[in-house]
This record gives structure tokens, sequence and C-alpha cells, in this order.
């Protein structure tokens, strides 16, 4: 069975369009424009989006699932679920699961469970480590979306360190690097400085000293010999999760997409929260790198719009409640869910005259799928798969814990008022949300790439 999405405003390309979308099997088959006509389709399903707002489907090009190994906080089915719930029908997935997932084997093994469970489509990076090279250079790129480079340690512990694995990566990479950049001798030097305080009575070390901890010269550091290494050996390099206004001075925004070797990411969170929130949110908001002040958070909003940030992706990573709201700053573990709320938010920032419809559209959608190169997605295109997304703009709501699909039950946002909804949701053709429910039957594939 097909449909017909009729009376929908388009949101694609740059521009926004009254148009009706057909759907037939997997694909889009046509994009009509003031054509009420639909005798050529008569026994398609027809939703009127009269009033919606028709998206392509979200691609998060950052989520860590947390399956294998680490299924008591998250899973393939409960968090591919949440996302389709929140728009999206794409996901791309990190290595630091238990098992670490730095061998083609255990690659595959992600790959095979995805199949069985994952309601959008997927794809996984494999992991680097100081000797696991070899490993790396087996990676097929049309099947792969990248390598994922931690240069500062977080969850999972999969530092890299030593030079000569960093310059062998950066020269022999087959495919994009996604690099988490931190540098680790800052932050262990705060983290020392910050306990001798602590032990004099001159600070409290609670969720507000994250950000004087991992902080913008930690994140500096490491971005910036991240970028002179792709720059030196022409590694495709895209530094995620950018957290600073410093480190934008790192990118360029002069030259299109296409153009560039060098990219960066930020995230809701950074857009939304800043040092002031750690008071009321604690440590539901710690993460790494960490949410910083409000004079970056404001630099990183005008970079959405002026092509410093190239793509927002979530972070996503659950831990379970008890595992935040610790009395010990040291253990309460770093990382939070947001893949349900990542569209919500970005709309809320839209609704505010922060950045524009078309932007998010361009930073969520387009963007992932120019940058990891992936084949028929990201656009609502006639002949791409048919991977979109319903909202309502004039939705008021508050985003409430208990209506998160997440394993972990909850989210950072929880109390936000938002003014936007997801009513429907496809992804390769099939209509995986609607009417707040996920359908358990559907499957994503996994993502191929045009390499």
């Amino acid at each position: 069975m097909g449909y017909i999405i009729k009376n929908a405003t388009l949101v694609n390309e740059g521009t926004t369009t009254l148009a009706s979308v057909v759907i037939s099997g997997t694909q889009i088959e046509k994009v009509l424009v003031n054509n009420d006509d639909f005798s050529n389709w008569k026994d398609y399903q027809i939703i009127d989006a009269k009033g919606l707002y028709l998206l392509p489907g979200i691609i998060d090009e950052h989520v860590h699932f947390r399956e294998p190994g680490l299924t008591q906080k998250a899973d393939i089915f409960t968090e591919s679920r949440a996302a389709v719930a929140g728009g999206v029908t794409s996901f791309m997935e990190m290595p630091n699961t238990s098992p670490q997932t730095t061998t083609q084997e255990l690659l595959k093994q992600k790959f095979d469970l995805a199949a069985e469970k994952s309601a959008a489509n997927f794809s996984f990076y494999l992991g680097a480590t100081n000797d696991n090279i070899d490993e790396i250079l087996k990676t097929d790129p049309k099947k792969v979306c990248g390598i994922k480079l931690f240069m500062g340690s977080s969850t999972g512990n999969m530092l890299v360190n030593e030079d000569e694995a960093l310059v062998r990566l950066f020269k022999e990479a087959p495919c994009l690097i996604a690099a988490h950049c931190e540098d680790e001798q800052t932050i262990h030097e705060n983290t020392v400085c910050c306990k001798d305080l602590a032990s004099k009575d001159a600070v409290v070390i609670d969720a507000g000293i994250h950000p004087f901890i991992r902080t913008m010269e930690a994140c500096y550091k490491s971005t910036s010999k991240a970028v002179d290494m792709a720059a030196k050996f022409g590694a495709k390099l895209h530094v995620m999760h950018i957290s600073t206004k410093a480190e934008l001075t790192l990118f360029r925004n002069d030259i299109p997409l296409k153009y560039k070797k060098i990219t960066a990411e930020t995230c809701p969170h950074y857009l939304t929260f800043c040092d002031k929130d750690y008071e009321e949110k604690g440590y539901a908001i710690k993460c790494n790198p960490a949410i910083k002040m409000a004079s970056d958070r404001a630099v990183l909003q005008a970079a959405l719009s002026d092509g410093h940030i190239d793509t927002i992706g979530t972070d996503h990573a659950p831990h379970l409640w008890h595992e935040k709201m610790t009395d010990d700053y040291f253990t309460a573990k770093s990382g939070f869910p947001s893949v349900q709320n990542s569209l919500d938010v970005m709309l809320n920032l839209y609704h505010k005259g922060i950045v524009s419809l078309t932007q998010i559209v361009k930073l969520m959608c387009h963007n992932p799928a120019e940058l990891y190169q992936i084949k028929g997605r990201g656009f609502i295109r006639e002949g791409y798969y048919a991977d979109l997304v319903l909202v309502d703009l004039n939705h008021e709501k508050v985003i409430k814990n208990d209506d998160m699909l997440y394993k972990c039950g909850w989210t950072p946002y929880d109390g936000m008022k938002v003014k936007s909804n997801v009513t429907h949701t496809f992804v390769n053709g099939k209509l995986v949300y609607h009417d707040g429910k996920v359908e358990d039957n559907i499957f994503g594939k996994p993502l191929e790439f045009d390499r």
C-alpha cells in the first residue's frame, strides 16, 4: 500500500512550499505542487496534512544505544523507537559498548542486531584504539559511516593518545573520522586543582564544577590538534559536540559543505543549557564535553546560521537515574538521553527566532546526508527513500519523563515547554509512528554510502 501526504507545508532544500508527496513502496514517487489530482493513485491511503509541516527524516549521526553489554541502560529496540517518535529516521551509533566495537567481527554483530531490532535506519562507527589501525583499514566505506576517535577519555575509556597511532589514523583512515576532542592532561590538572581547593574548603565540588574541570582550554587544545593533523594528512575530520566559542574559530564558513574536509557538529543541549542551569538540573546535565557558559551558548546559536556549524547530533547517551543522581561528582555518570527530544528542542529555537526552519532541516537532514555521502536519504526528492516526518508547529506541550520511550525513563528536558509535536514518522515508506504509537513490526535498513 502506498500513501499520499497532501496539503503539507514542505520544508526542503532551502524552501517552504505547499505540496503533496506520493509514497510508493520504499520511495518517494512524486512531489506535487498545486495538484489535487490523485486519480493515478486510487488505492493509496491519503493523509491530509493541512496545517502540518513535512520534513525529511532527521539523521542523527551521534548516538549511544548501549547494546551490547550495557542494556540495563538502553538497547537498540527501545532507543530506536524513541528515535522515530521524535522524528529521527536514521542513526549512527558509537563504539563504546561492551565489548567495545573495535573489530570488524564486532561491528558486523551490531549490524545484525539492528536488522532484527531497529525501527530506524542505522549505521555504526568502528572505534579507534592505539593498536587497531590495521583492523580499521579493513573497513568498507560504502557500508560503515565512519571511524570514532576519542582524543579525550569519556564513557568507555577508549582514549587514543599515542602519536604513532594518531598519525597512521589520519594518514590512512578509509572514511570519515568522527572525533571527541578534550585534552586529557588539562582535565587531569584541573581535577587535581579542584580536589586540592575542596580540601581547603575553598570550592564545593558539585555539578557546577564540571565546566571548570572539562574546560574551554581542554576542548580547544585537543580540537586544534585534531584539525592540524587532518589538514596535514588530508583526512576527512568531523569534530563532534562542539561546546565552546573558541573552537569555532578553527572551522571554515566561507566555502560550501561539499568542499570542506574538516567540519563541526554541536548538540541541542549546548544550544539550550548553560552553566547557570547546573543549579537546577544538577548531574542530569553532566556530559562530556561539559555544558559551558552562556556566552558560549550564544555564539553556538549564532553559528547555526553562519556556516561554522555543519550538523546537529544528539550525543544521546542514556544512564540509569541512580547513576546520575549521586552525591559524588566523580561517580555521577556523564551523558543523558535526548534522541526523542532533539527536533522539539531545535524547533523551540525556531519559535524563539534563533534559527530558521530551513536551516534546521539543513543541519539535521541535508548536511548529515551530504557529509557522510548517504545514498538516497536526507532530502525530499523523487526516487529517494521515503524517510519523512510530519510536525505540528502549533501544538504546545510540556516534555515529561512519563512520555519518554527511553529505557532509562527520563530526560534532562523534563518540564520544558515546547511548541511542536511530531505526528507521523515514515521510515522507508512505512508509517512507523503515528497517534503517539510506534509500530513494532517495522524495521529500518542499513545505511549505504556513495563513496
